[in-house]
């Protein structure tokens, strides 16, 4: 039975990092300060974070992020320890307290590790911790050099992890308002489609390709990662990362973005 007090969040690149690559501080802050106070409202939180990779790149002074698979890795090794840094400073100041969780295909697909990695989650939750999850970039190959894209800059990986944890929303954070009839930043007279009760194959010809330069997931996989969770009953929320509190009218039932509405079993 899915728990309606409990919130999967997934925030991409493009909301954690400005038009120079940089790590953009108000966006964590202002994260942590809603995703605190929603957990102080009686919610149960999950954020599952991206940014490892371009936030490295922008450490190491590298003019763009790299194209070379052991680079990648460097990269989000010292991205992933920059973002935790950032996330623990700000979650502190709103006196909440957070955990690094980082995984990769094969944890998904291993039963007894998929098992341990629900239990991990759960007890997080439990003991009133935010978990932040990431693919673990540094050791993985799968995700970021190969066509074998499981997790698509953790669009799907959020749809997995509130499969795991039996999460009652689902909310994706992006760079626009939510699902379009076509793509807002191409056409004036695009409108917000802000709700749709089922996924199909129209539903994926309205989808664009990739979203942001600086992160790779575009709206398609979002489309995906909604399809997974609303079959097994998520409702599914995509709406604009640059308003974190658009989360209170997540929680408060009010219209934001676009919902794809879980399907009852």
């Amino acid at each position: 039975m899915l728990n309606k007090k409990r919130i999967v969040v997934k925030v991409g690149t493009s909301s954690l990092t400005n038009e120079l690559g940089n790590p953009n501080l108000k966006a964590f802050d202002s994260l942590a300060l809603v995703l605190s106070d929603v957990h102080n409202m009686g919610y149960d939180i999950v954020l599952v974070s991206s940014g490892a990779i371009a936030v490295g790149a922008s450490k190491l002074h590298l003019k763009e992020k790299p194209t070379e698979l052991r680079y990648k890795q460097a990269c989000a090794a010292v991205g992933q320890c920059s973002n935790m840094f950032w996330y623990d400073k700000f979650f502190s100041e709103y006196n909440q307290e957070v955990a690094q969780i980082l995984f990769n295909t094969d944890d998904i697909e291993n039963e007894e590790k998929k098992e341990n990695l629900s239990n991990t989650i759960n007890t997080l939750l439990e003991m009133g911790i935010i978990p932040i999850v990431n693919e673990n970039d540094s050791v993985s190959y799968t995700e970021i050099d190969s066509k074998e894209h499981l997790f698509s800059d953790n669009d799907k990986l959020s749809a997995i992890v509130a499969i795991l944890c039996k999460a009652g929303k689902l909310v994706i954070f992006s760079d626009i308002d939510g699902f379009f009839d076509k793509d807002p930043r191409l056409y004036s007279d695009a409108k917000l489609i802000d709700r749709i009760d089922q996924i199909t194959d129209d539903t994926f010809e309205l989808a664009g390709g990739a979203g942001s330069r600086r992160g790779t997931g575009g709206m398609r996989t979002k489309l995906e990662a909604a399809q997974l969770a609303t079959a097994q009953g998520i409702s599914t929320i995509v709406t604009n990362g640059a308003h974190p509190d658009a989360l209170y009218n997540v929680v408060s039932g009010r219209k934001v973005g676009t919902l794809f509405k879980g399907v009852r079993k």
